[in-house]
Formats: structure tokens, sequence, C-alpha cells
């Protein structure tokens, strides 16, 4: 991909950087040789590979979905300074 001075400028400001004159250049052939590097990869072939999320061959270990605690709703909601129709009221903190 062809990267000019101007492009890097504008992307300089688009991410509010502030560059100078004098850094422009390397700064565009630092730019272009990243781009470039991506650009390889589009040349790696991967036919038949399997796509993955992580590469380590890890399964997570979950636990058994059992409940532990009974529903205690009703007491909870007998204590609480306000309720109503099964929810706690809360005073509003957003306008």
């Amino acid at each position: 991909m062809s990267v000019t001075p101007e492009v890097v400028s504008q992307v300089a400001a688009l991410a509010r950087l502030d560059m100078t004159d004098a850094d422009l250049p390397a700064v565009t052939e630092r730019f272009a040789r990243v781009l470039d590097m991506v650009a390889s990869l589009h040349t790696i072939p991967t036919d038949g590979v399997m796509p993955m999320s992580n590469p380590h061959d890890m399964v997570q270990r979950l636990r058994d979905d059992i409940v532990t605690e009974t529903d205690q709703r009703e007491t909870l909601l007998a204590v609480a300074p306000q309720s109503e129709a099964g929810y706690f009221l809360v005073p509003k903190v957003i306008d």
C-alpha cells in the first residue's frame, strides 16, 4: 500500500497526535513498513486450517450449575426500606 506524508499527517490529525514536519518522513516510512507487514500476512496459505479462538489446547473447567441458596426474595423485600411489585425502590441518581 502506498503511504504518503499527507495520509500520515491526516491520520495524525484524526488521532490528535502532535507531529512536526521533521518527524513526518520517518513516521511515514515506519507506517508503510507496518502496512506492508500486515499485507504480507495475506500471502500465508491458510487452506485447511481450522479457525481457533485460543492458540492453546485448553478447556475451560466449569463447575456444575447447582442451586446452593434458597429463594429469599420475600424475606429480603420485607426488610427493604421501599419495595413495589417485587422490586426494590431506590432514589433516582441520574437525571
